[in-house]
């Protein structure tokens, strides 16, 4: 299991939300497995959702930012990027 940081600015992590993100990062774990850490940064700044997250494998980081107008959007849409680099890194790499 991956320790997993949550941290935001001007964001309450509510227990909603941190299921929320807890769910997608189990969506992200059924693409590659040997994950050892993911720290993971939500924001908001006037009308915009911020989310980054760094997520980190033996020899490898991966990062990605998303931004929208709905922060549980934003999640989706990072999570979906995290996933594309994961799917990328594992063809470059022959791993499965």
């Amino acid at each position: 299991m991956p320790q997993i940081q949550l941290s935001g600015h001007g964001v309450e992590i509510t227990p909603i939300l941190n299921d929320f993100i807890n769910k997608k990062i189990s969506r992200v774990r059924k693409h590659f497995n040997n994950i050892t850490s993911i720290h993971a940064f939500l924001s908001v700044d006037k009308l915009s959702q911020k989310a980054e997250m760094t997520l980190h494998i033996p020899g490898h980081e991966f990062y990605a930012s998303a931004e929208s107008e709905d922060m549980y959007k934003t999640i989706d849409l990072l999570t979906g990027k995290i996933i594309r680099q994961i799917e990328k890194y594992k063809g470059k790499h022959n791993l499965d």
